[in-house]
């Protein structure tokens, strides 16, 4: 019979925390679309985020006072963790929040932001620049994720709705999360993931409340609205971005971004759950086919060993 979690050891009880994490990531991330269709209609997209960082701020200030972490050392990783924060949160966020805001399909801006885990690979194995080895299984495994996730949004793609505006915005958040993803992988050290979300969330806020401001009044305090910035806040920031983190500290860089192509199916699941729209054959196969291509990338050699910073 095996013992309950509690009664593991340290690295044993760690070991299953670390199995579970990438589940409880795309998991996580994947409720962003449900968020966004839910707060969209009620506040300007960086009045929103702009709000959901400061909130995040204040939770997060009220853990550190009661656990006391140690910050990070030397100004140069508070430099370091600045930038990751203006990449990964105002960049990545307020790209696909404007995009989606200014009439580009949901299914299109998960298209899009879902090249990140190629843009990565391509990245990492350059001539001259290879830092975490890409084998021919994972190459597959890349490959077969976006098939898959092709096959996912092919029936959410609204073409008619995108324009060069918003496209580009879309673009500026693919860019932005992958080179958030690839500069703290390589310059920021591993410390206390409470005090580094903060200075990560300081930076996204300085950069997002001046814009915030120039936007029209919006914010109509409607139920979907207060739910969505609770979630934001409470699970998306707090538990999502703490797990991202962690993974990227802990993971190679290729393995944690092709998690990201689970995000776009993990979404289309939540809405057929939530509002009732059509999981089609095509959908259910393209499912699949990311399943297992994400598997394949992450039993590679690159995603089994952590690449050092």
């Amino acid at each position: 019979m095996s013992r309950p979690a509690a009664a593991l050891g340290p690295r044993a009880a760690g070991a299953l925390l670390g199995r579970a994490a990438p589940a409880a990531f795309v998991l996580i991330w994947s409720t962003g679309f449900v968020v966004a269709r839910l707060a969209m209609p009620h506040a300007q997209p960086l009045t929103f985020l702009s709000l959901r960082y400061a909130l995040s701020i204040a939770a997060f200030a009220v853990w550190i006072a009661l656990s006391r972490p140690r910050w990070p050392r030397g100004p140069a990783q508070w430099l370091h963790l600045a930038v990751t924060g203006m990449l990964m949160q105002a960049g990545y966020l307020g790209g696909v929040w404007c995009a989606v805001k200014q009439g580009l399909g949901a299914g299109m801006a998960a298209l899009i932001v879902g090249l990140q885990p190629v843009l990565t690979a391509l990245w990492v194995s350059r001539p001259g620049g290879q830092r975490e080895g890409i084998s021919p299984r994972q190459w597959a495994g890349l490959g077969l994720g976006l098939g898959g996730l092709l096959l996912v949004v092919q029936n959410k793609l609204q073409l008619g709705q995108a324009s060069a505006s918003n496209v580009g915005l879309a673009v500026l958040a693919l860019a932005s999360i992958t080179a958030g993803t690839l500069y703290q992988k390589r310059f920021v050290a591993p410390c206390d993931v409470r005090t580094a979300n903060t200075v990560q969330l300081l930076a996204a806020l300085l950069v997002t409340l001046p814009l915030a401001l120039q936007e029209p009044a919006q914010f109509d305090l409607q139920p979907g609205l207060l739910g969505a910035l609770a979630w934001s806040v409470l699970v998306l920031t707090l538990g999502g971005s703490s797990l991202l983190y962690l993974l990227i500290q802990r993971g190679a860089a290729t393995g944690v971004s092709s998690l990201m192509y689970l995000v776009p199916p993990c979404a289309a699941l939540l809405a057929w759950w939530l509002f009732d729209e059509t999981l089609t054959p095509r959908v259910l196969a393209g499912l699949a086919l990311t399943a297992l291509g994400v598997a394949l990338v992450l039993r590679g050699p690159a995603a089994a060993a952590p690449t050092p910073t």
